[in-house]
């Protein structure tokens, strides 16, 4: 008991001195294997946010909420008086299904524990921008609003399709230099997470092929795809991961390009033939099936992109969903902010602070926001 009492006085310190102000409590436990954590600031007002984290490689270290950054990130909903509550799912990697399931979960403990809240709010980045989507579309009779963050908000096997194709097609032009579908859905076991500096070295080596192989056709390449030629040697390391992750969890290959032509090289034939193509082995639905994508919302939902994304470009990151919201005749639902953020999820805690205070004055005064541009 007395180390735990320590450890909570570290946490109160800690998180105290990277938000710059007094956090009053730290609860944190497992729900069904799934580690918590929830933060209240000294002025909560019996609000709450539940935060939904993004994709992190398997095997990495330290979970997600554990992470110094995690309390920058809150820092926007806590100095509102919010509590926020965040879990670190029952796995890692490709986890939106879970991620659902188990913030649905912490939420009732929350209430079992501190009561019903004021109001509640869904929030995440990147892939639990994802599960803040669906965490609306299924469960929004729970929430007020929702705010997510370059989120994973195409359907899940679009967004991992367009990384597997991105691989098909690097692999026909530049063969060699990064792993084949084919051994990728083959392997029995998962890549290592790298740390940083395995990570670095790695792309400083994929960019050096690349430019020695043809660095026209390189440019050429990232254009295709919405990146910045740096971006592509981390894009493909990280797409490597996430389908080496997918084919684990799915037990094969969900993916069938046997049929798909590709355009929007220099060569579209040349891509055509040369095109890595592999048929499906099992069924996508068995990964991807669970809390797809729907635009069915009847509450709140502003999303906020940046200008450029390496992982999720604007047109899976808002124009799919956007379209999807347009068909269930939900626009009043859904406006869009941007920044001109250059990479992943790179908002300054004062865009994201405006955008919530966006949601909130929506949420209050049922006036929708304008889209547009966050400064």
């Amino acid at each position: 008991m007395k180390k735990q009492l320590v450890l909570l006085g570290w946490l109160l310190l800690t998180a105290s001195a990277v938000l710059g102000q007094n956090i009053a409590k730290i609860d944190s436990g497992a729900i069904n294997g799934a580690k918590y954590r929830i933060l209240f600031p000294e002025n909560w007002k019996g609000k709450l946010v539940m935060y939904a984290h993004g994709y992190e490689f398997m095997g990495s270290k330290p979970l997600q909420s554990q992470n110094p950054e995690f309390l920058v990130r809150m820092k926007p909903f806590l100095a509102k008086g919010y509590a926020v509550a965040a879990s670190d799912y029952q796995y890692q990697g490709f986890a939106l299904p879970q991620g659902v399931d188990d913030t649905e979960a912490l939420r009732q403990y929350f209430i079992k524990q501190y009561g019903k809240p004021d109001s509640t709010f869904m929030v995440g980045h990147s892939m639990g921008g994802g599960i803040t989507l669906a965490t609306i579309e299924n469960f929004g009779q729970y929430y007020n609003g929702a705010l997510p963050l370059c989120p994973l908000s195409s359907r899940p096997y679009l967004q991992c399709r367009k990384e597997y194709d991105m691989y098909a097609t690097f692999n026909g032009l530049f063969p060699g230099i990064v792993p084949s579908l084919k051994e990728i859905f083959a392997s029995k076991t998962l890549t290592p997470a790298l740390n940083m500096r395995a990570m670095v070295g790695k792309a400083k080596a994929i960019k050096e092929a690349l430019l020695a192989k043809d660095s026209v056709l390189a440019i050429a390449f990232a254009k295709r795809f919405d990146l910045k030629l740096d971006d592509l040697p981390f894009s493909l390391m990280f797409n490597e991961n996430v389908l080496r992750d997918i084919a684990q969890k799915a037990g094969g290959n969900p993916f069938d390009n046997t049929n798909t032509l590709y355009s929007g090289f220099p060569n579209n034939l040349v891509v055509n033939q040369q095109a890595e193509r592999l048929v499906a082995t099992v069924n996508p639905n068995l990964i991807f099936g669970k809390y797809d994508r729907t635009g069915k919302i009847d509450k709140p939902v502003l999303l906020l992109h940046t200008i450029y994304d390496q992982l999720i470009p604007a047109t899976y990151g808002v124009v799919n969903f956007e379209n999807m919201v347009h068909q269930q005749q939900k626009d009043q639902y859904f406006t869009v902010k941007y920044t001109n953020g250059q990479g992943h999820c790179n908002f300054t805690p004062q865009q994201t602070q405006k955008a919530f205070e966006a949601l909130l004055h929506w949420t209050k005064t049922g006036q929708k926001p304008k889209a547009g541009f966050v400064e």
